[in-house]
């Protein structure tokens, strides 16, 4: 859980779950990924947006914010996760490996 201004965009870091959350707010609308870019492991909560989507500041590899499906060529993604919002509270929903795997399969 974090308390956000959604008055204003951003992007930051946060932790959820034991987890390394990149918290974007870009067109009035909240985003949560995974923080490490899998290219390189550059932090990106440090980079910017860029027509829906986050863009890696190491080497400017791209993330699509709903589906943290790299840029064409890239061949690679960042995880997504669901993001609820009450009030000024933000909460995002981390699955443990075996919940995800279950989901595959239902």
């Amino acid at each position: 859980m974090e308390q956000a201004d959604l008055s204003q965009p951003f992007i930051k870091k946060v932790k959820a779950g034991g987890k390394s959350i990149c918290l974007v707010h870009h067109n009035l609308q909240l985003f949560a990924l995974s923080a490490t870019c899998p290219h390189a492991g550059a932090d990106l909560s440090q980079g910017w947006c860029s027509e829906q989507r986050l863009v890696c500041p190491r080497h400017r590899y791209e993330y699509d914010l709903q589906t943290g499906k790299g840029a064409t060529g890239q061949n690679d993604y960042v995880n997504t996760y669901t993001v609820k919002v009450e009030g000024t509270d933000v909460y995002v929903e981390i699955n443990s490996w075996t919940e995800n795997v279950r989901s595959w399969f239902s």
